[in-house]
């Protein structure tokens, strides 16, 4: 079977939900250090688009009340955090050696939004296809991790969902590797992890006009519309025609339009990739993210962060299809 037949089975399976999120991203890494990615650059481009897509047909599964409740309550932590993990990875960098500007991608991507952070904040930095390649390398390696071993952590600590999905918003990279994770965890870690991390992305811009005026850079910056779109996505859902069914729909394609994403982030992981990014990148980036993570969760569990328990508009059509949307603390799934 040629690696052309085999992208394309994976693809299909995990379009049509028949694999979970993270055996598709395991699919995806396996073909991506296994075979020669017959696709590389449209499957690129094609995640991308999968993911914005998909965030904004979640969108159409909340109610726009709770996604700015969410939003106002993550705002504080998300900006103490973005602040606390640009200053580490500053510091992790200089002890660890890493030049400046894949130091600085790497620390970008960790406080506000993995790869998009950075294709945000590459142009202005000038940064080489190299310095981007390594920061891109080693978030998305870590993101894999992550959208592994985080439920199983969430589920030890006994996390509520409420907390599990902040905690994954917090520490997690990726809009993608965050919803899969929570989408694991349970339905309100779900909507609260896509919430408040959607007003962590936010922080793109005004990270990328603030390295715009040190660097004197004239570079046209990204502005992440797909936010917006979703904002518009959950209004529509509050104050539209109540199509409770119409709603479920959208959440169920774009949960699985987030399934095709980490399939094709995983086969973007190749042994180039690997050996390109290099043990002090990643030994930043690695040490940056366990800092991270466990000062975040630390501050969870003893109620220091804290969110409010949000439930999905079409609450009465999950139940009856029986989605588990209990809002007390339940072990992750295994």
């Amino acid at each position: 079977m040629n690696a052309k037949t085999v992208f394309f089975l994976l693809l299909i399976l995990s379009a049509t939900g028949f694999i979970s999120p993270p055996i598709a991203l395991l699919a995806g890494i396996v073909f991506g250090l296994s075979l020669q990615h017959p696709y590389a650059f449209d499957s690129r481009a094609l995640s991308r688009f999968l993911l914005q897509a998909s965030v904004v047909a979640l969108g159409f599964g909340m109610n726009l009340h709770e996604v700015l409740q969410a939003g106002r309550s993550g705002f504080l932590y998300t900006a103490l955090g973005i602040g606390f993990a640009l200053a580490a990875g500053f510091l992790i960098g200089k002890l660890v050696s890493v030049r400046g500007t894949t130091s600085y991608l790497i620390s970008a991507g960790t406080a506000i939004c993995g790869g998009s952070a950075i294709a945000a904040i590459g142009p202005i930095l000038q940064a080489g296809d190299e310095e981007m390649a390594v920061a891109l390398g080693t978030v998305f390696i870590l993101n894999s991790i992550a959208l592994f071993i985080f439920p199983s952590i969430g589920g030890r600590f006994h996390l509520s969902q409420p907390q599990f999905g902040l905690w994954s918003a917090l520490a997690i990279h990726d809009t993608s590797s965050v919803v899969g994770a929570a989408s694991r965890y349970g339905n309100q870690a779900l909507v609260v992890a896509t919430t408040v991390k959607l007003a962590r992305a936010l922080w793109i811009v005004p990270l990328a006009l603030a390295t715009a005026a040190v660097r004197q850079s004239r570079s046209k910056i990204q502005v992440p519309w797909f936010i917006f779109l979703f904002c518009l996505a959950a209004l529509i859902n509050t104050y539209g025609p109540q199509e409770p069914r119409l709603s479920q729909m959208f959440f169920q394609l774009g949960r699985l339009g987030l399934t095709v994403t980490l399939y094709l982030i995983g086969t973007g992981i190749s042994r180039a990739t690997l050996k390109e990014v290099g043990w002090r990148p990643l030994a930043q980036g690695v040490f940056l993210w366990i800092l991270v993570g466990v000062t975040s969760l630390y501050f969870i569990r003893i109620g220091w962060i804290a969110i409010q328990a949000l439930r999905f508009a079409v609450l009465g059509e999950l139940e009856a299809v029986g989605m588990d949307l209990s809002l007390q603390p339940r072990r992750a799934a295994h």
